[in-house]
């Protein structure tokens, strides 16, 4: 009797993984329209739309069939787009987890938005999940903002910032972009009406000035600390981001 062969794939495959027969060859192939596949439907039990209801009444009594939700009695004049339930939570109810890498007093490096490239210190974590960072502006320009935490590059480098008091009214509220009224062209002449312009308050400015004030006296007593937060970070040819250390 011949032996037989152990049974083996009928794929056969080139250098690199790379399969030699498509999808639709190893169906002819492996003779797969030959195999009768079973599928057990399941049976779908939908609630019944109409209900037998018990109607009293000398000329009117019986029973009829009456619908379990009724139908609309007015219908909107436009076709208006309808607002579904949506499972996706909004951005303040996820769960905030910060990096281990990131925490205050360190150095990070902004890789997004208005100052990407600039050096900055953070101060701490918002109830929105923001980091809450300052340059101080006296050495790069960078005031205090926010910041998601995936812009961010995470440095060894750390400051003490235990000393620094950080007033309490820094919170999301205080950063939230103000409202700028626009003019309307009923209001008087087109020439009269000025667009209002954003201006920096002078609460902001105060605790601008009293933050850095603190920080700046730490970064003094760190040796290089004062050029190396003023510089920007950027890089040359040949150097790649995953294989440094920072």
């Amino acid at each position: 009797m011949a032996e037989k062969k152990n049974h083996c794939s009928r794929q056969k495959w080139l250098t690199g993984g790379v399969p030699q027969f498509s999808r639709s060859q190893m169906y002819r192939r492996t003779a797969m329209y030959k195999r009768k596949r079973v599928v057990a439907k399941k049976e779908v039990k939908r609630p019944a739309a109409m209900l037998e209801k018990q109607i009293n009444g000398e000329k009117n009594g019986g029973k009829r069939q009456v619908r379990v939700n009724r139908l609309p009695r007015y219908y909107p004049t436009e076709d208006l787009p309808r607002k579904f339930r949506s499972r996706k939570q909004a951005f303040f109810q996820h769960k905030h987890k910060i990096r281990a890498t990131i925490t205050p007093g360190t150095v990070l490096i902004l890789v997004a938005g208005r100052y990407k490239g600039k050096r900055v210190v953070f101060l701490k974590q918002l109830a929105s999940g923001l980091l809450l960072v300052t340059g101080p502006m006296q050495l790069n320009g960078c005031p205090l903002r926010r910041i998601n935490q995936k812009y961010v590059i995470a440095t060894k480098t750390k400051l003490d910032i235990n000393s620094v008091k950080i007033p309490e009214r820094l919170n999301d509220k205080y950063f939230k972009r103000q409202k700028l009224r626009k003019p309307k062209h009923q209001e008087g002449e087109i020439f009269e009406s000025e667009e209002q312009k954003y201006s920096v308050s002078d609460e902001r400015k105060e605790d601008q000035r009293d933050v850095d004030g603190q920080l700046m006296n730490i970064i003094k007593d760190v040796e290089n600390m004062k050029a190396y937060i003023s510089m920007p970070f950027y890089l040359s040819n040949k150097q790649y981001p995953h294989k440094m250390i920072f």
